[in-house]
């Protein structure tokens, strides 16, 4: 695996971008300059990130999103496997 994250991520498994390794080892993201905790989904080369639009949900239980536009940057927050072996 390599050091960077991926382009386009989503914590949705129903999404093609949702990825469960990537997201057991911790993506942080920064988002204008601020870090965020609350995304659902991004992408760096488009510089948009999707959150929850507070506790609404659709029909379905899914919680309703809103797209931000903006720099996006985005990192590991854990080592990976070399931090974890030792």
């Amino acid at each position: 695996m390599s050091d960077t994250p991926p382009d386009r991520l989503s914590i949705n498994p129903k999404s093609p971008y949702f990825d469960q390794q990537v997201l057991q080892r911790g993506v942080g993201i920064r988002f204008k300059d601020a870090e965020r905790r609350d995304v659902e989904e991004y992408c760096i080369s488009e510089g948009w990130i999707r959150v929850a639009l507070g506790k609404k949900v659709d029909r379905r239980g899914q919680p309703l999103t809103i797209k931000l536009s903006g720099p996006v940057e985005a990192w590991y927050e854990s080592g990976g496997e070399e931090a974890e072996a030792e």
